[in-house]
């Protein structure tokens, strides 16, 4: 199926047809390019609700004593972004 890219503003747009309206009006959405494909997905809103009772399964000596220090070491970010086409940087 075909359809076409049109401006509004600064934006590009396209109109989905009616049988591929899987989002409902003003919903947000993800979008992310894959190659040459465009990907939409719905926004998914976490709630909250279970979080207590996650909580409640570690025993109340769950890293008592804090975390262990790991010394950060040093990176060589000469070579970052290099290959990746402007566009997608």
């Amino acid at each position: 199926m075909l359809t076409r890219i049109f401006k509004i503003g600064r934006s590009l747009a396209t109109r989905s047809p009616k049988e591929f309206a899987i989002f409902e009006a003003d919903q947000d959405v993800e979008i992310e390019k894959i190659g040459d494909t465009l990907v939409l997905r719905p926004v998914v809103k976490r709630k909250l609700t279970g979080l207590a009772e996650a909580f409640a399964a570690f025993s109340p000596d769950f890293m008592g004593e804090g975390r262990a220090f790991h010394e950060q070491k040093d990176r060589d970010w000469s070579d970052f972004g290099e290959g990746v086409p402007p566009d997608e940087q």
